[in-house]
């Protein structure tokens, strides 16, 4: 990749994200009156409804804090990021000390759901904002999320299981994956190396229940002993989501300068791209069956914002560390795909979900689900990126 493409790449990261996506968020998601933010919104910004999501509410209020520490200093983002903790603190919080997943306007509880995400990103929004400010009351209860969330998903009885353990018992990738990137964050904000223990138990368990070489697939969900699972579910791929878990484990390994780390997450990136990137219409497919049978969620064909994103980012960086041109050119397949149908050049920001030959499914720029996250997240990950490589071109 020449120097003069990974300036282009850079510039339309950055400018990305400072010029189009913050802006957008910052003048229609802050809701002032009300606290929090509203994330249900149109594409040009008008609210669809005012529930807001907790998921949305931890991740914005992480990326805000993300950009005061590794951008700038800036006093309005610092601003929303206090704005987002307030409403974390004041409604995020059950008195059992979980946190919900849908709240009304004014911050009153309408849904707590089975899994610990929502204390995930709440942990991830705490810790940012106690490395923006020094608060040690943040970084208490960015501790206690993220304990409470390796409770919930190593011990049992916490989690009401999905189906039957008794006659079918699984697991899934998730909690493993997100633990990992949990644990690289809570280490890189409370400056605390303590959490690589965590982090490498996560990517062992990958590494050993999750990953089938003799299928070259990265497995979703398995049995309880790590089996393929002869079922739709246990049969589902998800190639954004185990891609997402690569560019975790490669970025863990450029941290710790290990290069099996980023052999282990190449191979991942090598085994979904080649089951998920779309050969009739381009851009990554949903989900995929590992033996190549019919999938039973019907949107499996879509082209969603997220895993586009992810994967944009981890063939960046397989590129990146690796110096493989193979990685250089799925990066600008996916980044070519994805930037002429997601961005709305007319509103600014992206579209979220497309259907599978590019054109747009719906409109809305935010709901419970989509939000302020993935995307400034990629540009902001990618921008960074970029940079390191000119620098040491």
């Amino acid at each position: 990749m020449t120097s003069e493409r990974l300036e282009s790449l850079r510039d339309t990261y950055r400018d990305g994200l400072l010029q189009d996506t913050i802006p957008f968020w910052m003048e229609h998601g802050i809701d002032r009156e009300h606290g929090g933010f509203t994330f249900c919104l149109d594409r040009d910004g008008s609210v669809v409804d005012t529930d807001k999501g907790i998921w949305q509410h931890g991740r914005f209020t992480w990326m805000l804090g993300a950009l005061y520490n590794r951008v700038e200093q800036r006093e309005e983002w610092l601003d929303a990021c206090t704005h987002g903790i307030d409403f974390l603190k004041t409604h995020a919080v059950d008195t059992d000390g979980r946190m919900f997943f849908q709240v009304t306007q004014e911050g009153q509880p309408l849904r707590k759901r089975r899994y610990v995400f929502s204390e995930a990103f709440g942990a991830m929004a705490f810790s940012a904002y106690a490395k923006a400010t020094g608060n040690k009351e943040a970084e208490t209860e960015a501790r206690r999320l993220f304990d409470l969330f390796v409770q919930y998903n190593t011990e049992d009885g916490h989690i009401p299981p999905k189906v039957n353990p008794d006659t079918r018992p699984m697991q899934g990738i998730g909690p493993h994956m997100i633990l990992i990137n949990m644990g690289q964050m809570m280490r890189e904000n409370l400056g605390d190396d303590s959490f690589n223990s965590i982090i490498d138990q996560s990517i062992e368990t990958i590494r050993t229940t999750f990953l089938k070489p003799d299928l070259e697939a990265v497995m979703e969900t398995v049995g309880e002993n790590g089996e393929v699972l002869d079922h739709f579910d246990g049969r589902m791929l998800n190639p954004g989501h185990s891609i997402e878990a690569a560019w975790f484990i490669m970025e863990e390994g450029r941290l710790r300068n290990d290069e099996s780390l980023v052999k282990m997450g190449a191979e991942m990136l090598d085994w979904m791209w080649e089951r998920g990137w779309d050969r009739e219409h381009g851009g990554l497919l949903y989900f995929v069956d590992v033996y190549g049978k019919p999938v039973q969620e019907y949107w499996h064909d879509m082209k969603f914002w997220w895993n586009h994103n992810e994967t944009i980012i981890a063939t960046l960086l397989a590129y990146e560390l690796t110096g493989d041109e193979k990685y250089a050119h799925w990066h600008q397949q996916v980044h070519e795909w994805a930037y002429a149908h997601f961005p709305d050049a007319e509103h600014g920001e992206w579209f979220g979900y497309l259907h599978r030959d590019g054109s747009v499914s719906s409109t809305l720029k935010g709901n419970l689900w989509k939000g302020p996250f993935h995307l400034p997240r990629m540009q902001l990950t990618c921008w960074e990126i970029t940079e390191r490589m000119l620098a040491n071109a």
